[in-house]
């Protein structure tokens, strides 16, 4: 079955508490040298069928209303490599 990958990330300049909280926690972990940390979103969609532009267009659609929040977050979308 053929599989979209929808990834979302805070927009640049957007705080990103969760990020900002594995960052300090890496040192503590032992971890150096990591100067920053964004945390996002990854959602796999498996279709029935062969991927279309049509469909590339529903998932972006969904991806907008349904996966991210366009104010804050941006989103790609790829088809996976089977």
């Amino acid at each position: 079955m053929p599989r979209v990958i929808v990834e979302v990330m805070p927009k640049p300049g957007i705080l990103d508490p969760q990020g900002k909280a594995v960052l300090g926690a890496m040192p503590r972990l032992g971890f150096g040298g990591v100067v920053d940390v964004r945390q996002g979103k990854r959602f796999e969609l498996e279709l029935a069928e062969e991927v279309t532009e049509d469909q590339l267009a529903q998932v972006r659609q969904v991806a907008e209303a349904l996966l991210s929040n366009p104010v804050i977050e941006d989103y790609t979308v790829r088809v996976e490599a089977s």
